[in-house]
């Protein structure tokens, strides 16, 4: 299992809203089809690359991080399943490879790693009037792959913080696109009590106006709703699932992480109910103290990864 970087049911109390709103200002702790040709792409060890993605979709190009499998030289008949892991916010499409290692983990196993950039919030949605971190992520970046490097059709996709809420979003919005998504410590439910001013914490910290995203969370209720992985559940059933969160009591040290990782605590428990009144199935670990931060997604990643490999088709 990897041994990658170090991060728990119960009702919304007025203690923890107000701890959520809170936290909106300790937003700064997350993280975290192409049909023009890739820019050459770089080649940073035997099996990495960082390509440059040209975008319709972002309207500029847009970086993406790839580990190839072991083999990719030697069988150039065969294509390979692909692993999505998305970074979370105010981080950047080199999170994985700087806090992990993903690349050591795997080597010998036949299966493409893809990186793709959410931006510096993290949030890969489509923005109101800008970007569209969705399309890039779920349509040109597997275009790319499929056409440059022998990606299959086979995709899982996971993700901490705002990559946890990117990758169950992009499964939910998207059903079929993805055989397994995984989230950790992401905000799967946008509209819970609290997350708002947490959503809007994120985008003010890169200078952007709260509204540039879906909108305003009362008048544009509407467009909130369609991005939340809590309502859009229904379109995850058939997707092997991991949900993984902390309670984020107080603990020695920094206790930001965990202040922040307890207001998410309500939003995880919240979807992982709306799975099981639809009754789709899915894999939880809801665990005692932690914090928002990797030294807690690395070993949850490594909880998760028997799941994955399942979906993807590749040695546990």
């Amino acid at each position: 299992m990897p041994d990658l970087p170090r991060k728990p049911a119960t009702g919304v109390s007025r203690r923890t809203v107000a701890r959520a709103t809170a936290a909106a200002g300790l937003a700064a702790l997350f993280g975290a089809a192409a049909t023009v040709p890739a820019r050459a792409a770089t080649r940073l060890g035997p099996r990495t690359r960082d390509v440059s993605v040209p975008s319709a979709a972002l309207g500029r190009s847009a970086p993406v991080r790839l580990i190839l499998p072991s083999d990719f030289d030697t069988r150039p008949e065969k294509r390979y399943p692909v692993l999505y892991l998305l970074h979370g916010a105010h981080d950047d499409y080199t999170s994985w490879t700087r806090e992990t290692d993903i690349e050591a983990f795997t080597a010998g196993r036949d299966l493409i790693v893809a990186m793709p950039d959410a931006g510096p919030t993290g949030i890969p949605s489509v923005w109101r009037g800008g970007p569209d971190y969705e399309t890039f992520q779920v349509k040109e970046v597997p275009a790319l792959l499929a056409r440059d490097y022998r990606a299959s059709g086979v995709r899982a996709v996971a993700g901490v913080s705002t990559g946890g809420y990117g990758a169950m979003a992009h499964a939910a919005r998207h059903p079929g696109a993805f055989t397994a998504a995984a989230s950790y410590s992401g905000i799967l439910d946008t509209t819970a009590p609290g997350v708002p001013a947490i959503m809007d914490a994120i985008v003010a910290r890169e200078n952007l106006p709260a509204a540039s995203l879906w909108g305003n969370p009362v008048f544009n209720l509407l467009t909130w709703r369609d991005f939340n992985p809590r309502a859009r559940a229904t379109g995850l059933r058939g997707t092997a699932l991991y949900v993984s969160q902390g309670s984020g009591v107080g603990g020695g040290g920094d206790p930001l992480p965990g202040i922040l990782e307890s207001a998410l605590w309500p939003s995880a428990q919240g979807f992982a109910r709306m799975l099981a009144l639809t009754g789709i199935q899915a894999t939880t670990h809801f665990y005692g103290g932690g914090g928002h931060d990797w030294a807690h997604w690395k070993p949850e990643f490594t909880a998760s990864w028997p799941i994955l490999a399942r979906a993807l088709g590749v040695p546990e």
